[in-house]
């Protein structure tokens, strides 16, 4: 869940994976995938990301024999047999029988090869002499290396454990504390709710107070004017009275 963004471009990711709940519910990822696909749907890369690097140069380390072999795959020709010829030994032709050029050829040819099988020898006879040591040195250098690479795996994954752990407590602590937060909240709504009909209670009991108030006034009000009228009526009598 993202949150407002500041700038254009810009989102604030707001989601606490650690603490929130909810996210296995049925239909929670489908609802999520489907949210992913209409925006990539409608989502148009503004700028170039990789602006800031150089133009790659894909045929800065490919060589005569790297080209030519792309060209064969990109045409789709079959590749070349491996040729045998120069462990060939053949003879001079029918015609050639009496040239003594030919049968030069065939025996500088077979000097070369004896030669070359000569070599072979002795580098096999080297490398059972000296070959297992150095295979046991580069077994070395290589488990080193292998030692070294585990080490190097192991701190990574310790560090990203790390890293998670640390966001996990963060996540928790931010959580606790939006539903600290969330409570003071409901309960100052529930507050200012209960002060709000307080307040309205108080004002309907003082309309009642005011009205009470002026009925008494207005009914002594009547009892003093029926009292005057009385003591007029009185009066009246006794002069009455008098005059008959």
């Amino acid at each position: 869940m993202a949150g407002t963004a500041s700038v254009a471009g810009e989102v604030f990711v707001d989601a606490l994976p650690y603490f929130d709940q909810g996210y296995d519910a049925p239909g929670v990822r489908e609802a999520a995938a489907a949210l992913v696909e209409e925006e990539t749907r409608r989502y148009r890369p503004t700028k170039n990301y990789l602006s800031y690097l150089p133009t790659p140069d894909f045929s800065a380390f490919e060589t005569e024999i790297m080209r030519n072999e792309f060209e064969r795959l990109a045409a789709r020709s079959p590749m070349d047999l491996l040729s045998m010829k120069r462990y060939e030994l053949p003879a001079p032709t029918s015609g050639q029988k009496n040239d003594i050029t030919a049968w030069q050829e065939c025996v500088n040819n077979s000097m070369a090869q004896l030669e070359h099988q000569a070599v072979r020898i002795e580098n096999l006879e080297l490398m059972s002499q000296y070959g297992t040591n150095a295979w046991k040195v580069y077994n070395d250098n290589l488990a080193f290396l292998i030692e070294m690479a585990q080490k190097e795996l192991h701190k990574f994954r310790k560090q990203i454990q790390d890293l998670n752990w640390q966001r996990k407590n963060d996540q928790l602590a931010a959580g606790a504390k939006l539903r600290e937060l969330e409570s003071n909240w409901v309960s100052l709504v529930s507050k200012n709710y209960e002060i709000e009909r307080a307040i309205v209670q108080l004002e309907n009991e003082v309309v009642l107070c005011k009205g009470d108030v002026i009925f008494n006034e207005r009914l002594k009000v009547l009892s003093m004017g029926h009292h005057v009228l009385n003591r007029l009526l009185a009066k009246l009598q006794v002069t009455t009275r008098v005059t008959l």
